[in-house]
């Protein structure tokens, strides 16, 4: 067996080796070659190994040997399909058909949902949702496959928790036979086994042939490691064929019979699943030859040795200090020649720059490059990076399905329609690129649009499509015309039997969950289409739309064994059945450019390899033993301990760290988080430091840094101040109310924003009920009632006005929100109000609401109006003028009242005092803020000049108030005058709708007070 066994160096490119040396022992002969059956890790290695054999007939026509992917390498690849097994079609009809993962998935369900119930009966507990239930079907699939994949049985698995254990274990076990006791019946009525039996069984099946039916050709074992059982059977029965050749990548022949000992029990060592197929082959390492001496992509073999040192295990790492002093620095630096080390600050930055490392390789026609990392979040981050340049670089894992735009759409819409169309979920449905609803694209978004501003901004309409119209009919005065009445009435047609279908009983037969994914496809398929392309052209079009289809498809088939499905859990079941499934593009991708994973990354081949995402965490990952099983548990029980990945993962690393050009990148943050370097970089940087050379891997780091840092920066950095437009005084206001001074004053730039560029800040999306809100119902409620009675005062007064009150809060019966949130506090106020107002009405002859009052004013430009609309004019028994406030929110203090900063009362008492406000003629006495809040205290009177609240005090107050606005008119009746945004920061506006539109975070300094 020993002379069948090779091995190919780390720091050669193994598939071109590989090619290389068949075609020297097979090439001479096409015929021969062609007999020739080479099983390889995965199918991505069979299509690089394809190219290897390009290069290495330098592009003659050849019939190639058979390339089958063997797929010990990555669990959710097929070993051997049947048809390329030894035995051909007689396997397979020997062998049950595969039971689909989704389905398989689906009837797992069910019985987790029987196993919570049963649980939920006992503990008095409510039954787990679905889609819960969809998940940890999932989680006990992949479980299965594990088990199926090492050939175990669940015999024994109730002696595997001691009386020490914890007891959720016990909990966790019992849990499991659903597994143990109740899923073989269900397989068994289905026909079907998992994939990763099917593949188990296939491999055992192959072994025994070829044990008692050698192969008449040569049969080549490629790069795998045999780290599931079946395989490493195979792999050694193909050593032992006649003519059966082992190739192993990067097998450590210089390492002493000590360290390699600590290999066979470190786990984690790259080495550790090479060492154990050795021992499983009974094969000693000296043994191992050589597979080529051609030296295609190599790197010297001083970085083997170096990053074979820095692998070293754990408890030989004391002859690191030997290696140190034996190694002069001229070694260290071939070794590290062309390897750069790169910290970023964060993923960003770190995508940028592999971005740009893989742009610039292109530059030289015939270089090939490639980012390999486990991080799917950086590799997006880069392919989108790339894109700037207009290149398309995919992802060899593929993109999630759940992000793929039809999968987004059909979570949307499902979304929208059991939320009753929620406004935020409505909107994000409709907004979708996809939605059409039968319409010109441009027509339906300016139709949507004005839906939007019209019922779905502030707080939310009454549920439902019904709820949508009523809200229209409401604010028909703003929107009188037919166009969104139709708009509604169209959408509410096509959703007429998905909604009927989501309103039956799941378990009816017109509420099955087929029929309900079949009202749903057709729903959005409708709402896909435009005036001249059908919505299942769309929808389904393109790499995303076929992979959405065919999962659509999926499950269509398997519905009949899905559990019965709630209608508001439905979008998450959706969503959770997506989970784990890709989109992968079959062509179009860079012909020199790509994104790997760490599988996939095995035994390719390319000029530069980018090692991303070299965090602890990321790569490797966290080793977790998994929910069903505690290490112990998983020792006693016979499977693969969580370490074992990491060797695997560690081999990867290895491989590629031997390229000819690498660069090791990483993160110093994500997402805001500090991270650990990966352990390997510990292990390189520790071995530098000892020989002093710490900065040799950082030698083209900071250029590579620099780069990415500007990029994006414009050639010359502009100082942003403050904006101060000057617009020419024909423009400027020439006519405000008393409540924009104060704005005037304290931000002359919101003023400007909202007179002079006439702009309206809008309302949040289903917005909660605002103090606005509130404040317009109580001020329209109490005015009416005050109208109503402006001096007699009725014995039941509390109950007429809470009378008015439902009168005035029935207009937004259609917003819910509003109803259930101020309602309960208008009745608080309420009684406050005739209380308080029962104790002052001894002391007002008359009361007036609502009162306008103008002043003119003489100004260098010509007149200027001050308006007014004073909440209440009391006319006081003694004598005088009281002018109330109603606050629904913050009362300004007496001190900016007095100083003038708030200065709305004392100018309409200066109004008052020119006769402004029409036949009153009394001097004002009085000031008052009435706080409404409806909460603890529901009222509050409060002075607006506090102590000094006498007629003299208010006169002046009112003289200083008049006097500063005619000073401000003066001033901004000369155009130099800018309406600055917040002048004086330290009295800036509390609430300022139109901050964010003078930048204000982007030039205001630590001096005013800014972040």
């Amino acid at each position: 067996m020993a002379g069948q066994i090779f091995t190919i160096p780390s720091n050669v490119s193994f598939v071109d080796a590989l090619a290389e040396g068949v075609l020297e022992r097979w090439g001479h002969d096409p015929l021969e070659l062609s007999r020739v059956m080479i099983l390889l890790p995965t199918r991505r290695a069979c299509r690089s190994l394809q190219l290897a054999f390009l290069r290495a007939s330098q592009g003659r026509a050849l019939i190639l040997p058979r390339l089958l992917p063997l797929g010990d390498l990555d669990p959710d690849e097929l070993l051997i399909s049947a048809t390329d097994v030894g035995v051909g079609g007689e396997l397979a009809a020997d062998l049950p058909p595969e039971l689909p993962k989704l389905k398989r998935q689906l009837l797992l369900s069910q019985l987790v949902l029987k196993w919570s119930e049963s649980q939920a009966n006992q503990q008095d507990n409510s039954r787990m949702p679905e889609d819960q239930a969809v998940r940890l079907a999932g989680e006990l699939g992949r479980f299965l496959d594990q088990v199926e994949t090492e050939g175990l049985n669940f015999s024994h698995l109730a002696t595997l928790v001691p009386a020490e254990y914890a007891e959720h274990w016990k909990v966790t076990l019992e849990f499991l036979e659903i597994l143990t006791r109740v899923w073989p019946a269900v397989e068994a009525a289905t026909g079907g086994i998992g994939s990763a039996e099917r593949r188990r069984r296939l491999l055992e099946a192959q072994v025994a042939h070829w044990q008692s039916s050698p192969p008449d050709h040569p049969v080549i074992v490629a790069g795998s490691t045999g780290s599931i059982p079946a395989a490493a059977d195979l792999i050694a029965v193909v050593a032992g064929l006649p003519q059966g050749q082992v190739i192993l990548p990067g097998i450590d022949l210089q390492a002493d019979d000590k360290v390699w000992s600590e290999v066979l029990r470190d786990s984690s060592h790259p080495q550790h699943g090479l060492s154990v197929l050795l021992s499983r082959l009974a094969v000693e390492r000296s043994s191992i030859g050589c597979w080529s001496d051609e030296s295609t992509g190599r790197a010297d073999d001083a970085r083997v040795a170096f990053i074979q040192t820095a692998m070293r295990p754990a408890q030989s790492t004391t002859e690191w200090q030997g290696y140190i002093e034996r190694t002069d620095e001229k070694t260290f630096e071939v070794a590290l020649a062309g390897v750069t080390r790169l910290d970023c600050p964060g993923s960003g930055e770190e995508a940028l720059a592999i971005a740009l490392i893989l742009r610039s390789v292109l530059e030289d026609p015939s270089k090939t490059a490639a980012l390999v990392t486990p991080d799917r979040n950086l590799a997006r981050r880069v392919a989108a990076e790339m894109g700037r340049w207009g290149i398309r670089i995919d992802d060899s894992a593929g993109a999630p399905l759940p992000e793929a735009p039809p999968a987004v759409f059909l979570r949307l819409t499902a979304e929208m329609m059991v939320s009753r169309l929620a406004p935020i979920e409505l909107l994000a449905a409709l907004k979708h690129p996809l939605c059409s609803g039968g319409m010109e694209p441009g027509v339906f978004n300016r139709i949507l649009r004005r839906l939007e501003m019209a019922v779905l901004r502030g707080v939310r309409p009454t549920p439902g499509f019904s709820g949508l119209l009523k809200a229209l009919k409401a604010d028909e005065d703003r929107y009188p015309d037919e166009e969104l009445r139709l708009f509604v009435e169209k959408l509410a047609g096509i959703a007429k039997d998905f909604s009927q279908k989501l309103s039956e009983n799941p378990g009816t037969e017109g509420g099955s969950f087929r029929a309900l994914i079949d009202a749903h496809v057709a729903f959005a398929e409708q709402l896909s289409a435009t005036d001249n392309q059908s919505g299942a052209e769309r929808l389904w079009a393109g790499d995303e739309g076929t992979a959405t289809a065919e999962f659509i498809a999926e499950l269509r088939e398997a519905a009949g064994d899905a559990p019965e499905v709630s209608a508001h859990r439905y979008p998450e079941m959706i969503a959770a059945l997506m989970v784990g499934r890709a989109v992968r593009a079959p062509f179009g991708a860079h012909p020199r450019l790509s994104i790997l994973g760490a599988i996939e990354a095995r035994l390719q081949h390319a000029d530069v390899v980018i090692l991303g995402g070299l965090n602890e965490g990321s790569w490797p990952a966290e080793t977790k033993s998994g929910p069903w099983m505690s290490r112990p548990m998983r020792r006693d029980f016979g499977l693969p301990q969580p370490e074992q990945q990491i060797g695997l993962s560690a081999q990867d690393f290895v491989q590629a760290f031997c390229a000819p050009r690498v660069f090791l990148t990483r993160s110093e943050k994500v997402e805001g988080a500090p991270t650990v370097p990966s352990r390997w970089l510990l292990r390189m940087e520790a071995l530098l430091e000892g020989r002093g050379l710490k900065g040799l891997l950082e030698r083209e780091a900071a250029q590579w840094r620099h780069w990415a840092e500007t990029l994006d920066l414009p050639e010359e950095r502009i100082a942003i101040g403050p904006p101060a437009p000057r617009p020419p005084v024909s423009a400027r206001p020439r006519e405000l109310s008393v409540t924009r001074i104060e704005t005037w004053m304290r931000d002359p730039y919101a003023l400007y924003a909202q007179k002079i560029l006439k702009l309206r800040k809008l309302d949040p999306i289903d917005a909660d009920p605002s103090g606005a809100d509130k404040g317009s119902l109580i001020h329209k409620a109490l005015e009416l009632f005050l109208k109503q009675y402006p001096d007699a005062w009725p014995d039941d007064a509390e109950a007429r006005l809470l009378h008015i009150g439902e009168q005035v809060f029935s207009s937004v019966r259609d917003r819910p929100g509003i109803w259930a949130f101020w309602w309960p506090r208008f009745q608080r106020i309420a009684k406050w109000f005739v209380e308080q107002e029962s104790a002052r009405r001894k002391e007002v002859s008359r009361s007036h609401v609502e009162v306008t009052g103008r002043l003119t004013l003489q100004a260098p430009a010509g007149d200027f109006v001050l308006t007014a609309k004073a909440d209440r004019i009391d006319e006081l028994a003694r004598g005088g003028l009281a002018i109330l406030d109603y606050k629904t929110g913050t009362v300004p203090s007496s001190k900016n009242v007095f100083q003038g900063l708030s200065p709305q009362l004392p100018l309409e008492a200066a109004i008052a005092a020119e006769g402004g406000f029409g036949h009153f003629s009394d001097a004002v006495t009085e000031l008052l803020y009435w706080r409404l809040t409806g909460g603890e205290p529901a009222g509050e009177e409060k002075k607006a000049l506090g102590q000094r609240s006498s007629g003299e005090s208010i006169a002046e107050a009112a003289t200083v108030a008049l006097e500063g606005l005619l000073d401000l008119i003066t001033e901004f009746d000369h155009e130099e005058t800018p309406y600055a945004a917040r002048p004086r920061p330290k009295q800036a506006l509390i609430y300022n709708d139109y901050e964010h539109l003078a930048r204000v975070k982007e030039w205001a300094s630590s001096s005013e007070g800014e972040a």
